[in-house]
């Protein structure tokens, strides 16, 4: 890492090599905040805006959690978990949702996501648990469960306060998009993300250290076995919380300290995300060298004539 004072840095350029020659390139930018939003470390431009994708379903879930939706119903960190993931849509994963309903008392057909191509079911799409806990949420306080989705919605309402809280402003003033599953998701700056990712790892707020506990006690259901998320927070033991998003996105937080990272692959590359992930991580000291070298043979050597190598680094500001 070196030292500077600027806030925009060269963007990281993660390449493809097929025996050694570069076949591909993806640019990104990647930025380190810390729980009071101050910017630690920086690649690219920090004030760059995405859509903020699945990686905001452990913020969604906070609703959840302070309505006193889980203690009502008798949910546990198993649900929780289930509730923030991005699952790969098991028998396993597809129970653990509909637990969550079935406790609340709604039948599976409430749920509006989509029912993914080959599947019979919407409770295998992989954001059903965040669909089944925004209806245990109306369930609960009597609000309308067939316009849950609703930007509208009072449980929409809810959740967009809490995330405004958290960035201490406004939530209203974030733009709003229909992610594919239906639900709303925002586009904030690179900036923001890590900053939530900074405070869900900071230990300070007692119903975000509830979610990291779900997430990281149970890292299967938050993605699935083989899934990035879960094998790095399975490796690292709860050191570390980590959340997906499509489009290239990818954030993580450093557990009991405070720090959080997002990242964003310009191109929207999947490959590319989880490669600068463990760049960045190792550099930083957040993963060992042995951590990053099992998720290396995974995320980064794809086969016997092709890898990916991340060029760049991230400047001190």
């Amino acid at each position: 890492m070196t030292r500077g004072t600027r806030t925009h840095t060269p963007k990281l350029e993660v390449h493809l090599l097929r025996e050694g020659i570069v076949e591909s390139a993806h640019q990104v930018e990647a930025t380190v905040c810390d729980a009071r939003g101050r910017l630690l470390l920086v690649a690219g431009n920090s004030e760059t805006t995405a859509f903020v994708r699945s990686a905001l379903k452990p913020f969604q879930s906070i609703a959840v959690v302070t309505t006193g939706t889980l203690e009502r119903y008798e949910l546990n960190d198993k649900d929780l978990a289930v509730i923030c993931s991005s699952h790969q849509g098991t028998v396993e994963q597809a129970r653990q949702v509909f637990n969550v309903l079935w406790r609340a008392d709604i039948d599976p057909s409430a749920l509006q996501c989509p029912i993914p191509v080959g599947c019979r079911s919407p409770l295998q799409h992989n954001c059903s648990g965040k669909h089944a806990a925004m209806l245990a949420i109306c369930q609960q306080r009597n609000w309308p469960l067939n316009t849950y989705l609703e930007k509208s919605s009072p449980v929409q309402h809810l959740i967009l306060d809490k995330i405004g809280e958290l960035l201490a402003m406004p939530g209203a003033e974030l733009i709003s998009a229909h992610d594919d599953c239906g639900a709303p998701t925002y586009s904030m700056k690179l900036s923001q993300m890590a900053h939530l990712y900074a405070q869900l790892a900071s230990g300070n707020n007692l119903d975000l250290e509830r979610i990291v506990r779900a997430m990281t006690y149970y890292p299967t259901m938050v993605a699935g076995v083989g899934a990035f998320d879960t094998e790095l927070m399975r490796l690292t033991e709860g050191e570390l919380v980590s959340k997906s998003g499509a489009e290239g996105i990818q954030c993580v937080g450093r557990v009991g300290e405070g720090i959080g990272l997002a990242i964003k692959v310009m191109d929207g590359s999947k490959r590319a995300k989880y490669a600068t992930a463990l760049h960045v991580l190792r550099n930083i000291g957040w993963i060992t060298p042995s951590v990053a070298e099992t998720l290396a043979e995974k995320f980064m050597n794809l086969s016997n004539y092709k890898r990916l190598e991340v060029i760049g680094e991230l400047s001190m500001i």
